[in-house]
């Protein structure tokens, strides 16, 4: 029975989820979508579960009665039918309370979060590189964590404190009138009271609570950095700096919780002051109405026990106000963030990417990064299909931001970008990335297997055409020789956060054979054996020529002799095309490129080392 309301709702559903709203209740109202029925379902029976515990007071007020007024021989004849049906009542109560448990616990407690989670995550993952490079990775995690247990407490609490407490209290005010109208006036009185402080104390801890929510995730965030950079850390011995650095922030969140706390101590205080008022005044107006002959024992009963339950429940009521307004706090944090609009979106009918020959134009390209000053201005260049470029240039040139706007992290400001005469800001940004393939000088690994790795390129690829990669890459001989602390070993051994268990080389070695496998048809390398020595770039530069085989490549490296035998070279400066050629003619002009390579070479690298380079090419 568990697994059949467990599998009523689907914690994954496929479609794409929409950008929520930006206020707070369409926000909440957005994260029930799907769900709204087993809301309603469990609001109901919370209602009825509620109605039916404050009945049981006025039944144990009337049976008190009954056993005052009748002779004990002669109760189950007078009262036994009565007696028979209220049992059943009870009895049948059992089912009530199981169907409300389970529709909270099977279906909603655990699908709830998780599909808001799923959701939450497919929306940071469509974010822009722009929007990652203004966040922690351990805050965006916080938010989406955070944020959808944050939402299902708020319902869960909604249902059972605001509806089911409130059908509570109604249910009993109502049935202490039937003993005595008058009997309803401490019970008022004490609500209003009641509601005078909850309505001082609860937007207050609510605010708090929002701070609250910001201060954790910031920590959260700084020792999630922390531990990310770790080598950093130790290499620049700032371990007592990220200490105090984090201390920062828990200083932030120890100040808002001892206001949360202060407040708490205050709230409880007067709650309590209230819930004593309240029983003196509910157990002395009955005892006074019962010595006037007004009421029957019963009632005393009843409303002393009613007066009992509510002191029971205003505690639990007061906490899960402030809990909802923390949470509310929380939500309200997280809506910042998740509702961020996406600065790359894939046009409106936008089409996969065709590509046939592979040819790259740029067409008066512009982008600065929002800023003023242009890091790429009026940028034009065409790479031929095959054609095979090396893009050169100082720190700031803008060759990696080229790189990027092609790849689509980024939009222009100005201008377009074509493949094979497609504008790629018209057709999916993953059939875009699919047609590309891409080696960086700060290989990224994720903490998995080296074979998921490699598959990243291609997953639906063979376990033979995996190893040609990683043999092609030169990887294969220290992959078997891998282990982790689960005793994986080869292809199964995971590789740490980041590659961080592997040598640079490793990594870079790892990247490579992932691009290989990919086989996209057209390349982009980004100092892609900067991390090996030299024995193994020699060894790898023979496999990355027979890469760029027969596709377009464009490729960036502060070592121009590794891009020297290119066909062609296109030298850059504060964003735009200064030289264009091959290595012997650019040399010749004495311009730019000639005093990088003059620098660079310091007079020791002559042309019989750059004839060798170009040979290797060929």
């Amino acid at each position: 029975m568990f697994r059949l309301f467990e599998k009523l709702l689907h914690p994954y559903p496929e479609a794409e989820p929409p950008l929520p709203p930006k206020r707070f209740l369409p926000f909440v109202w957005a994260c029930t979508r799907g769900l709204r029925g087993y809301i309603a379902w469990l609001a109901l029976l919370s209602a009825t579960v509620s109605a039916y515990e404050a009945a049981l007071f006025w039944m144990l007020g009337r049976i008190v009665d009954w056993l005052g007024n009748v002779q004990p021989a002669r109760l189950w004849q007078e009262q036994g039918p009565l007696l028979l049906v209220l049992g059943l009542v009870l009895a049948a109560s059992t089912g009530i309370v199981a169907l409300q448990t389970i529709v909270k616990h099977q279906t909603l407690a655990i699908n709830f979060p998780l599909r808001l989670r799923w959701n939450f995550h497919r929306l940071m993952l469509g974010q822009s590189m722009a929007f990652y490079a203004d966040e922690f990775a351990g805050r965006i995690t916080t938010k989406v964590m955070q944020t959808a247990l944050a939402v299902r407490e708020m319902v869960f609490t909604t249902t059972e404190v605001i509806i089911g407490v409130g059908v509570y209290f109604v249910t009993i005010v109502g049935l202490a009138g039937t003993f005595d109208a008058r009997l309803m006036l401490p019970f008022a009185g004490w609500l209003v009271l009641y509601g005078i402080s909850v309505w001082y104390f609860v937007p207050r801890l609510g605010r708090i609570g929002k701070a609250q929510a910001d201060a954790r995730a910031m920590l959260t965030g700084r020792i999630t950095d922390a531990y990310t950079n770790i080598s950093t850390v130790k290499l620049f011995s700032h371990t007592h700096r990220e200490a105090g650095f984090a201390r920062q922030a828990m200083r932030e969140f120890q100040a808002t919780g001892y206001r949360q706390m202060r407040l708490v101590s205050a709230f409880e205080i007067v709650n309590h002051a209230l819930v004593v008022g309240l029983i003196l005044a509910v157990t002395g107006f009955s005892l006074w109405l019962w010595t006037r002959g007004q009421v029957g024992v019963g009632a005393v009963a009843a409303v002393t026990a009613m007066a009992l339950r509510i002191a029971g429940i205003s505690h639990w009521i007061m906490w899960e106000m402030a809990s909802l307004f923390e949470n509310v706090g929380t939500v309200q944090d997280g809506i910042a963030t998740l509702t961020r609009p996406r600065a790359v979106l894939d046009a409106p009918g936008a089409k996969p990417l065709r590509v046939t020959r592979g040819e790259v134009r740029f067409e008066e390209v512009r982008f600065g990064y929002g800023k003023p000053a242009p890091v790429i201005d009026h940028f034009n260049l065409t790479v031929r299909a095959g054609e095979k470029i090396g893009l050169i240039g100082r720190s700031g040139a803008g060759k990696s931001t080229l790189v990027n706007l092609l790849l689509r992290f980024y939009d222009p400001e100005g201008g377009r970008i074509l493949i094979d005469g497609q504008d790629i800001a018209q057709v999916t940004q993953d059939s875009l990335r699919s047609h590309i393939g891409m080696v960086t000088q700060d290989t990224s690994l994720l903490h998995r297997s080296v074979r998921d790795n490699i598959l990243y390129g291609r997953p639906t690829a063979s376990q033979e055409e995996m190893v040609r990669a990683a043999r092609r890459a030169e990887a294969h001989d220290f992959i078997q020789h891998l282990t982790d602390l689960q005793g994986r070993k080869g292809y199964e051994a995971h590789v740490g956060e980041r590659g961080v268990k592997l040598s640079g080389g490793q990594r870079q070695r790892i990247a490579i054979a992932r691009v290989m496998l990919k086989d996209a048809p057209i390349l982009l390398l980004d100092e892609a054996t900067s991390a090996l020595d030299s024995e193994v770039e020699a060894a790898i530069q023979a496999s990355l020529q027979e890469l760029m085989q027969g596709k377009t490549v464009i490729a960036i490296a502060h070592r121009l002799s590794t891009i020297a035998a290119m066909d062609r070279l296109v030298v850059m400066d504060q964003g735009r095309i200064v030289e264009e050629g091959d290595h012997r003619g650019l040399l010749a002009q004495g311009g730019l490129y000639a005093r990088l390579w003059a620098h660079q070479s310091g007079g020791f690298l002559g042309e019989d080392q750059y004839s060798g380079a170009e040979q290797a090419v060929k």
